[in-house]
């Protein structure tokens, strides 16, 4: 099964997330996805090009209604001819395979 293929789960608050063996794992199944820490929480970031920003807005309304779907929520930055993607799980303070599950699906809705 791809990571695409998964459904999120509901993690619990404080649970910790995936030690940096298996964000390196994880992170080889969406490739193009880069490992930010901004302040220090790790999360997953990925810019996205658009000929437009008509393109832009409908690529991010899609990923918000997957999001809506999984109940698992990104920071996307709309921009004229790129949309920014950022996934993190506030309950675990940094990733969850949950955020890989989403970029994932991510990559399929750009790709799709």
């Amino acid at each position: 099964m791809t990571l695409a293929e998964e459904s999120c789960t509901s993690p619990r608050r404080g649970a910790p997330g995936p030690g940096e063996a298996e964000i390196a794992e994880l992170g080889a199944r969406v490739p193009g996805w880069e490992v930010a820490r901004p302040g220090g929480a790790p999360r997953l970031r990925r810019a996205f090009s658009f000929d437009d920003f008509a393109s832009a807005v409908s690529f991010a309304s899609r990923v918000g209604a997957e999001a809506d779907e999984q109940d698992h929520h990104p920071r996307l930055t709309v921009e004229w001819g790129s949309v920014l993607v950022e996934w993190w799980t506030h309950a675990t303070g940094g990733l969850h395979r949950n955020d890989f599950i989403m970029a994932a699906r991510t990559d399929r809705i750009y790709g799709g």
